[in-house]
């Protein structure tokens, strides 16, 4: 069996992965008193995933002419995952017929940050896996479920609260309050990531600050539900 996982590292990675996000999409799609079509939540999870190839190059870029661990370098990684997070959705299902009502921006939003949770989730335990540290491979996991997943659900379901609000506005409204949620949304990845590699004396720090954030998106949620015409 341990051969098997040295071998075939991807496997195990892809569902240690996946296993969590799964879990908070079961957890964001109960919000939903009218569930959405499986077959744009599953494509839009998919976007997510596709987003990360997307990002990978770009991000690789910034690496090779700023640095890596550096306000603008985390900035432009921002930037990249958000935009991309955004975009592959946006083109699925946001302007679907599907998402006919205030919340179903924000759902679209989250499943699709949980797609590209999975796929940055297995790249990144890929190495420990093959390397044969399953102990740090399940702390990573551990640190990853509670903290990048979380970030990146926050990031997106920013942007979606923020197109929510809009959603029975003019066309310029919803175009200022889709700028604003992404903007806030690069703020908080950014900020995030430079208080995780200030070491681990922030970590308490930063995952309760996470955790305090989604709160704050549940009762946004409820908000969200009582937006009519």
């Amino acid at each position: 069996m341990f051969y098997f996982i040295q071998q075939y590292p991807f496997i195990l990675a892809f569902l240690l992965g996946l296993i969590p996000a799964l879990i908070w999409l079961w957890f964001w799609l109960k919000e939903d008193s009218n569930p959405e079509p499986a077959k744009m939540i599953t494509l839009s999870f998919v976007g997510g995933m596709l987003a990360v190839i997307f990002v990978l190059p770009f991000q690789q870029v910034v690496y090779s002419y700023v640095g890596e661990q550096n306000l603008t370098a985390f900035t432009l990684w921002a930037i990249l995952e958000e935009v991309f997070k955004f975009g592959f959705v946006y083109f699925i299902a946001l302007r679907n017929k599907a998402a006919d009502e205030p919340i179903d921006d924000i759902i679209y939003l989250i499943v699709s940050a949980l797609g590209f949770v999975t796929a940055e989730n297995t790249l990144f335990l890929v190495g420990p896996i093959q390397s044969g540290d399953i102990f740090g491979t399940i702390i990573n996991s551990n640190l990853r479920f509670v903290g990048a997943s979380l970030l990146h659900i926050i990031s997106s379901a920013t942007i979606g609260i923020s197109m929510a609000l809009a959603f029975y506005k003019t066309a310029r409204q919803k175009g200022l309050y889709l700028v604003f949620g992404m903007i806030l949304a690069i703020v908080l990845h950014t900020v995030f990531n430079l208080f995780i590699i200030n070491g681990v004396t922030n970590i308490f720090f930063v995952f309760g600050t996470v955790w305090v954030g989604i709160i704050l998106l549940l009762l946004f949620f409820e908000k969200v539900k009582r937006i009519t015409l």
